[in-house]
């Protein structure tokens, strides 16, 4: 009986716990599903939100590249407005420039028709003279026709002659003014369409060091830092008192630039001993071949001539360090070589022909220090053997007026070049050349007889003269004005045109009581 009752509790006790097993996992079963619905949730409204963030992020880039896109738009039509508003600028002055030309031309042939209608005129009046004489021959020295005829064309001859004289030299004169005139007008308006600056240089060039200590270091122990580096570059380095600089000093530009270079690497590396001197220069002087060839062929495209000899481009490069009165003589032959142009174009010429001559007219100087003669004759020389045409071999040769001219291209290039060279600003003088020059000039002026004061202004482009009203007329002060250009000529060596002004003033002074 027990052992049933027993069982009975057991059976019912084991039904109740596993009920109540059942029943706790349904219920952590239910907390879980809602724990993870719920994290279900979060990550949906996280996932909205970076959704939300990405969409205004994109949307804010976009609005970024928009704005940068318009403002580069807006750039762009600015940039083109300013090229219009140039090419508007250069077409104005163009139509000035014919307006003068036309105004020129329609001066002259007024001027011819006022000739020969009074050419004309005299031709009539020439032969009423003559029939006047013949008829006033044979009443009066009853001579026979053929001795009338023989008289009378004598003395037309000789009339005419006096005649012909008289007009060819009015008409030469004449001529000339226009020429001049014209010449003088082609000349100003090239100058004006193009001016150019000129960097001055020197044949040494200074090192910043940043301490005095580093020049025991560049000398060397014995010196044989200084000896390395000097046979290696093949200048001289001058290391003074001076402080915080070194002097590199050398003829050739070349050299003293791959000198100025590698010394300035050696410095700012700081080991400094022959073996990494040598390997500095050789690294250095390899750029600056580089460099050469870039700055002949960029010299090339700017003034639009088409490709060159690699060799000419090299020669052409070694200009820009090469100085001619203190101009960048790479840097003149560009401004010859559009003023040549210019010119050209003017005068009915090629311009591509006339600027390839203006660049090239120096090529010379590139090697004038390597062969021998000057460099007119290297150039051409040069330039002959890599295949350039005989107008630009002879304006080479003959830019300087040392052979005869058989091509108008020399005497452009030869124009081109003394405007270059003689405009003011285009060299520069240093200031003890400059005040000799200037006391040269009016010590001239002033040894002539009646001169009280002589002042040179415009740089020495102008002589202004004072002479006595006393002791000087107007012929006398005329020819004290030839006479001192004609000294100017003989004594002097100058670019350009010296213009002198002699003034001669008379005043009179009463006081009235």
């Amino acid at each position: 009986m027990w052992y049933v009752i027993t069982s009975i509790v057991s059976a019912i006790g084991g039904f109740a716990l596993v009920k109540g097993l059942e029943f706790l996992r349904k219920r952590d079963a239910e907390t879980e599903a809602k724990a993870i619905f719920a994290r279900a949730q979060q990550e949906a409204a996280n996932k909205l939100r970076e959704a939300d963030i990405e969409i205004k992020e994109a949307a804010l880039r976009q609005k970024t590249a928009s704005e940068e896109e318009q403002n580069k738009s807006r750039e762009g039509l600015r940039e083109r407005e300013r090229l219009l508003d140039k090419r508007h600028e250069a077409l104005e002055q163009q139509t000035d420039d014919l307006r003068k030309q036309e105004k020129i031309v329609e001066t002259t042939q007024r001027r011819l028709k006022e000739k020969l209608e009074e050419s004309t005129r005299r031709n009539d009046e020439l032969t009423k003279l003559i029939d006047g004489q013949r008829q006033s021959l044979h009443q009066l020295s009853h001579l026979s026709r053929e001795e009338a005829t023989s008289r009378l064309m004598g003395l037309l001859e000789e009339e005419l002659s006096r005649e012909m004289g008289t007009a060819i030299l009015r008409h030469e004169k004449q001529l000339k003014e226009v020429c001049d005139e014209r010449a003088r007008s082609i000349l100003l308006t090239a100058l004006h369409r193009y001016a150019a600056a000129h960097t001055a240089e020197s044949t040494t060039s200074t090192v910043d060091i940043p301490s005095d200590e580093m020049k025991g270091r560049i000398i060397g122990r014995e010196g044989r830092n200084i000896r390395a580096f000097e046979k290696a570059t093949g200048v001289d380095v001058i290391i003074d008192d001076t402080p915080g600089v070194v002097i590199v000093s050398g003829f050739d530009p070349v050299r003293r630039e791959v000198a100025r270079l590698s010394l300035s690497k050696l410095i700012a590396d700081g080991r400094i001993h022959p073996s990494r001197i040598e390997e500095i220069v050789n690294e250095t002087a390899k750029e600056i071949e580089q460099q050469i060839q870039k700055k002949g062929e960029a010299a090339a495209q700017e003034v639009n001539i088409g490709a060159l000899h690699p060799r000419i481009s090299y020669m052409l490069g070694r200009l820009h360090f090469r100085t001619s009165y203190s101009q960048n003589v790479l840097r003149h032959s560009i401004e010859v070589a559009f003023l040549a142009g210019m010119l050209a174009e003017m005068v009915g010429l090629n311009g591509d022909v006339a600027r390839r001559c203006g660049l090239l007219h120096d090529i010379g100087k590139a090697a004038d220090h390597e062969l021998e003669g000057g460099h007119p004759k290297i150039g051409a020389d040069l330039l002959k053997r890599h295949g350039e045409k005989p107008e630009v071999v002879h304006a080479a040769f003959g830019h300087h007026d040392e052979i005869i001219t058989e091509y108008p291209y020399t005497m452009l290039v030869a124009t081109a070049d003394a405007c270059s060279a003689s405009r003011p600003g285009a060299r520069r003088e240093s200031l003890e050349r400059y005040i000799k020059r200037m006391e040269e000039l009016e010590s001239i002026a002033g040894g002539f007889p009646g001169v009280e004061q002589a002042f040179a202004i415009q740089a020495g482009r102008e002589l202004r003269v004072i002479v006595s009203a006393r002791d000087t007329d107007d012929s006398k002060a005329a020819k004290i004005c030839r006479d001192i250009a004609n000294a100017f000529e003989e004594q002097l060596t100058y670019p350009g045109e010296i213009k002198i002004t002699v003034v001669r003033e008379s005043r009179f002074t009463e006081v009235a009581r």
